[in-house]
C-alpha cells in the first residue's frame, strides 16, 4: 500500500479548485447577471430572499441569508434574506408530520410571496425537498433561482436563472457555490445603493 503523500494530496485538491474556477469563470457571466438583476428587482419592490438546501448547502443558505440580513462588508441598512433551515421546530414538525420531502415547500407556502426570490441551493439537482419547494415557488409566484452543479439535474428547466457548476465533484461544487454566493451579496450592496451606516 503506498503511503499518503500530503504534498501530493494538496497540489491535486488545489489544481482540481483551479480547473473547476476556471470553467466556471467561462460560463458564469450571463447566469451570475441574470441572478443579480432578479434579485436586485425584487428587492427595491419590497422582496424578500428565500434561501434553503440540504447538508453544506443548508450551511450555504444560512451564511448567505445572514450575510445579507446583517453585512457584507460595511455596516448598512439589512437586506431582506431567510434560511428556510434554521427553524427547527418547523423543520422537525414538517418532517414528521408531512414527510421530509415538504421541508421547503411548506415553508415557502406559509411564507413566499409574488416576486420573492426562492433560491435552492442542491449539488445534484435531485433533491426531492428542493424540488418540491421550486414547484410551489412557482405556484405561489415567487422567482426560482438555483445552484446546482453536475449537469443542473431537474432544476434544468425549473429554474431561471440557475448557475451550474461544471463540475461532478461535490467538493468543488460546495466551493463555487458559496464563492458565488457571496459575489451576490457583494454585488447586491453595490447594485442596490445601499448607504454605509455609521456603526
Amino acid at each position: 500500500m503506498t503511503a499518503f503523500n500530503p504534498t501530493e494530496f494538496l497540489e491535486n485538491e488545489l489544481n482540481e479548485h483551479q480547473e473547476v474556477l476556471d470553467r466556471t469563470r467561462a460560463m458564469i457571466h450571463t447566469p451570475f447577471k441574470e441572478l443579480l438583476d432578479v434579485a436586485t428587482k425584487s428587492l427595491k419592490k419590497g422582496g424578500k430572499i428565500l434561501f434553503f438546501g440540504n447538508g453544506g448547502s443548508a450551511g450555504d443558505a444560512q451564511h448567505l441569508a445572514t450575510e445579507l440580513v446583517v453585512r457584507y462588508r460595511d455596516n448598512r441598512v439589512p437586506i431582506p434574506a431567510i434560511a428556510l433551515t434554521t427553524d427547527t421546530s418547523a423543520l422537525t414538525a414538517i418532517g414528521n408530520d408531512l414527510g421530509f420531502d415538504h421541508l421547503f415547500s411548506r415553508q415557502i407556502e406559509a411564507l413566499g410571496n409574488p416576486g420573492d426570490i426562492a433560491l435552492g441551493i442542491t449539488t445534484s439537482g435531485q433533491s426531492p425537498n428542493v424540488i418540491k419547494g421550486f414547484e410551489m415557488a412557482k405556484k405561489k409566484g415567487l422567482v426560482c433561482a438555483g445552484l446546482t452543479g453536475k449537469d443542473g439535474g431537474k432544476l434544468v428547466g425549473l429554474c431561471d436563472p440557475l448557475i451550474i457548476i461544471p463540475s461532478n465533484t461535490t467538493a468543488r461544487i460546495q466551493e463555487m457555490h458559496i464563492f458565488v454566493g457571496q459575489l451576490l451579496c457583494d454585488a447586491l450592496e453595490k447594485n442596490l445603493g445601499i448607504k454605509t451606516e455609521k456603526p
